[in-house]
C-alpha cells in the first residue's frame, strides 16, 4: 500500500527552539568588544543546527512501517450506528525508540456522522492493534471511503509526520438491516419457550400441538380422545391462522419527504414496511407491498416464504420520496379491483387533519368491510416535545414567554386535529396507529402480532 506524499509539520517545540536563538544577540550585546555580525552568524548556525536535528528526528519517524486495513459490512443500515473496524499493523521501526502516538482520521463519506472524528492509539514495533468506531448514515445510496489520514509525532517532538493511505471502501446504505436482524431474533424467541406459551395463551384457530393440562387452562381446549389414550388430561394448543394475505401500502408522496428525527419520514416508513413484512412472513402469511404516489410505482404481489423478504428488499431499497401529491383513492381502487380475498391492508403515511386528509379518509373507508384496513401515521416526535414542554418561567423575557406559549399552542392544535381525523377513521371501521416515527417499526409489529393473536382476520 503506497502512501501519498508525506508532509513534515513543525510542532510548537520546534518553533520554541528557533525563538530561543534570539537570545544569542542579547547575550552578545553584553560584550561590546565583539562586532555585531558575529552574533547574527551564531544565530544562523544555531538555526541550522535546530533544523538539522529536526530533520534527523523526522527521518527516525519515517522508519515506522505502518499499514491499516478497514473492514465493515458492505450493506450499512440507515439511521443506525454501524461499526467500522480498523486493523493497524506496525512492522519495523527506529531502533531503541519508545512507543509513539498515532492519530488516525478515517475519511468516511461527508454525509455520514461519526462518534469519533480522530482516533489516537499508541504503537510499537511489530504490533497489531484493532480499533472500532461507528458511523451514522442519514440517507440511502452508494458511498465510498476515500482514504485514511495519519499523523505521527517524532521521537523528540520537533516534527509531525502527516500522510495519507489510499484505503478505499465501497458500501451501500440500505434500510434498517440491523433492526431486521434484531426483530428476527425476537420473533425466533417468541416461537419457543415461555414466549411461545404466552403466544398460544392469546388464542388462535389452528391446531399446533398437545400438552399436559395445567391449572387455569381453558377446559374447552381439553382433548378428550387424547386424554383417554394417554391416561392423563391433555389440552390442544391453538395458534393464529397462517397463510393470510397482508398488503402493505407505502406512501412516497409529498408528506413523506419531511425530515423527522434525523431521517426522511419515508425512510422510517420503509423500515417499518420491511419489519412488518418480516413479521408477516415469519408468521406464515402472504405479504405484498405497494409503493405509490399519484400512481402505483412498485408492486410486489403477496407471496409466502421467508425468501420473499429478499425480493421485497430488492424492489424497494433504493426508492426515494417525491414532491407529488398522493392519489389515495386511485391506489385503493386499484387494490380493490386486483385483489378480492379478504386481507389486512396497512397504509403507512401521515395525516395532517380531517380536511387536508379528506381524500385519505375517503379511500380508507372504501376498504371496509371487504378488507381489514389499518392506517399507520408517522408522527413527528418534535411536535410531542413542543406540546409537552413546561410553561414559561417568570425569569424569561416577555418575548420569549410569548413565543414559547405560541409554539406550544400550535403543537397542541396540530395534535388535536390529528385526533379528530383518527376519530373519523375509527367510526368508519378503520384501525389506526399514530406513533412517533422513530418508534413506528416496533409499535407496528406489536399491533400486527396482537391482531393475529385475536384472529381479527
Amino acid at each position: 500500500m503506497k502512501a501519498h506524499k508525506v508532509r513534515p509539520i513543525p510542532t510548537g517545540r520546534f518553533y520554541l527552539l528557533l525563538l530561543l536563538g534570539l537570545l544569542i544577540p542579547l547575550v552578545m550585546a553584553l560584550m561590546p568588544s565583539l562586532p555585531l555580525w558575529v552574533s547574527w552568524v551564531l544565530v544562523f548556525l544555531y538555526d541550522v543546527l535546530v533544523v538539522a536535528i529536526a530533520t534527523l528526528d523526522h527521518r527516525r519517524t519515517a522508519r515506522w512501517q505502518i499499514q491499516i486495513e478497514r473492514s465493515c459490512d458492505p450493506r450499512l443500515s440507515i439511521g443506525r450506528e454501524n461499526p467500522i473496524h480498523l486493523k493497524i499493523t506496525v512492522g519495523s521501526g527506529p531502533k531503541n525508540s519508545p512507543k509513539s502516538q498515532l492519530q488516525i482520521r478515517d475519511l468516511y463519506p461527508q454525509d455520514f456522522r461519526a462518534d469519533q472524528e480522530t482516533l489516537t492509539v499508541p504503537i510499537g514495533t511489530h504490533t497489531l492493534t484493532e480499533l472500532t468506531y461507528h458511523v451514522f448514515p442519514p440517507r440511502r445510496g452508494a458511498y465510498k471511503w476515500t482514504g485514511i489520514a495519519l499523523r505521527q509525532d517524532s521521537p523528540w517532538g520537533l516534527l509531525c509526520r502527516s500522510w495519507r493511505l489510499p484505503v478505499h471502501t465501497d458500501v451501500d446504505v440500505y434500510p434498517d438491516l440491523i433492526g431486521l436482524r434484531l426483530l428476527s431474533v425476537r420473533l425466533s424467541l417468541e416461537a419457543s419457550g415461555s414466549l411461545r406459551r404466552r403466544r398460544h395463551a392469546l388464542g388462535g384457530t389452528e391446531f399446533s400441538e398437545l400438552r399436559d393440562y395445567n391449572v387455569g387452562d381453558d377446559l374447552r381446549l381439553l382433548d378428550w380422545k387424547a386424554t383417554a389414550r394417554r391416561g392423563r388430561p391433555l389440552v390442544r394448543l391453538l395458534e393464529p391462522e397462517r397463510d393470510q394475505p397482508l398488503i402493505i401500502l407505502l406512501d412516497r408522496g409529498r408528506l413523506m419527504t419531511a425530515q423527522v428525527a434525523g431521517l426522511q419520514r419515508f425512510d422510517w416508513a420503509l423500515n417499518a414496511t420491511l419489519s412488518l413484512a418480516l413479521a408477516g412472513l415469519r408468521r406464515g402469511d402472504r405479504v405484498g407491498v405497494c409503493v405509490f404516489d399519484n400512481d402505483i410505482h412498485t408492486w410486489v404481489g403477496p407471496q409466502p416464504g421467508q425468501s420473499h423478504l429478499s425480493h421485497i428488499l430488492g424492489q424497494v431499497y433504493n426508492l426515494e420520496p417525491v414532491m407529488t401529491e398522493s392519489d389515495y383513492v386511485a391506489v385503493v381502487s386499484r387494490v380493490l379491483n386486483q385483489y378480492t380475498r379478504r386481507a389486512l391492508v396497512v397504509l403507512l403515511t401521515d395525516i395532517v387533519d380531517d380536511i387536508a386528509s379528506s381524500e385519505l379518509l375517503a379511500a380508507m373507508a372504501r376498504l371496509s368491510p371487504r378488507f381489514l384496513p389499518f392506517c399507520v401515521a408517522l408522527r413527528d416526535p418534535q411536535v410531542d416535545a413542543l406540546a409537552q414542554q413546561p410553561l414559561a418561567t417568570t425569569d424569561q423575557r416577555l418575548a420569549d414567554q410569548v413565543q414559547g406559549l405560541y409554539t406550544q399552542s400550535v403543537a397542541l392544535d396540530l395534535m388535536q386535529q390529528r385526533r379528530v381525523a383518527f376519530a373519523r377513521l375509527k367510526q368508519q371501521g378503520v384501525m389506526v396507529l399514530d406513533a412517533p416515527a422513530n418508534t413506528i417499526s416496533e409499535r407496528l409489529v406489536d399491533s400486527y402480532l396482537l391482531l393475529k393473536a385475536r384472529n381479527r382476520l
